[in-house]
């Protein structure tokens, strides 16, 4: 019988569609030696928490980690590669549910929530009342966002259509742009941008990508919102530029150490709203999300290729493996 290790719960109707592919365990803690002495016997691995590269190496039955959702940073894809696994993972389906946080976060921001609700609650109506008059719309104002994949796609798409917003984006590839939204450069996006989103994957170019430098290009009202990944800002920076009320706010869902420490100076900030990596987070999408993964799971168990692999070059080395079965 298969053994599939899940490092979290999967949603009811994912764990229904494993049950009878074989034996699900969900991972008893998250360090890495847990996980690699768990998953020692796993024919696959679903994955919501950093595999240790130390996983591949001792898992001989191993066939594929299964991303439960879109972002692979989770998973060491050299590991992966020379021990012959495949990688996949479930992308776009939690799109609505980070991009409708998105303008959560900007409407929060834009009409000081967490600062009225703190002040109705200790001092009073008209005390928490009177921070409206510093209160903006966010119809007519212009949204930058930086990484246009599903995620940046369904922001653009709401921002233009929902709440009347000018939209324009910088992103990788320069394919042709959805209605309603204007490319730009990362220098001029920052530069003309009320509200900077970033949607974009970490990576080598992305690292540290709003530094000092383009913050300080950034308007004095400009919000910040970050749902890609901690690292893609400079945390020393940004915190800065709080300090010296050079921004207007910011919400961060991600965080280059996380969870964050309850002491990080991002919590001393009424104009920072912090989310524990949550963005994506809803029934709809942890049904999906679910969902995808276990699919892509059945099919690695009935010899099959995942519909997204996401390392296409392992499959010779994945086919020696388990020739046998194949």
């Amino acid at each position: 019988m298969a053994r599939i290790l899940t490092t979290h719960p999967l949603h009811p109707r994912a764990s229904a569609m494993l049950a009878g592919a074989g034996e699900l365990i969900v991972a008893s803690a998250l360090d890495p030696g847990t996980l690699a002495a768990e998953a020692k016997n796993a024919d696959i691995v679903i994955v919501r928490a950093p595999l240790p590269p130390q996983l591949f190496e001792g898992a001989a039955k191993l066939r594929a980690a299964i991303r439960h959702g879109a972002g692979l940073d989770m998973i060491p894809m050299e590991a992966a590669f020379a021990a012959g696994v495949l990688v996949a993972n479930v992308p776009a389906v939690n799109a609505r549910s980070v991009a409708e946080h998105v303008m959560f976060a900007a409407l929060a921001l834009l009409r000081r929530f967490r600062i009225v609700d703190r002040d109705l609650r200790a001092k009073g109506w008209l005390t928490g009342r009177e921070h409206a008059n510093s209160n903006s719309e966010l119809a007519g104002k212009t949204i930058g966002i930086v990484g246009l994949g599903a995620v940046g796609q369904a922001v653009g798409h709401i921002a233009a259509h929902g709440f009347d917003l000018k939209v324009v984006a910088t992103t990788r590839s320069m394919q042709p742009a959805p209605e309603k939204v204007g490319f730009l450069s990362i220098d001029a996006l920052v530069e003309q941008s009320d509200i900077i989103v970033l949607c974009c994957p970490l990576t080598p170019e992305t690292r540290g990508l709003i530094n000092r430098e383009r913050i300080a290009r950034m308007k004095p009202n400009a919000l910040l919102i970050n749902v890609s990944r901690g690292p893609v800002i400079d945390d020393d920076a940004l915190i800065e530029a709080l300090r010296k009320r050079r921004i207007g706010g910011a919400a961060l869902d991600v965080f280059a150490t996380q969870p964050l420490p309850p002491n990080h100076p991002y919590f001393s900030f009424d104009n920072v709203i912090i989310t524990p990596h949550m963005a994506g987070i809803t029934e709809e999408s942890m049904m999906r999300m679910g969902v995808g993964a276990a699919g892509e799971a059945l099919l690695v168990l009935a010899n099959k290729l995942p519909v997204n692999l996401r390392n296409p070059e392992v499959v010779d080395h994945y086919r020696r493996r388990f020739a046998a079965s194949l």
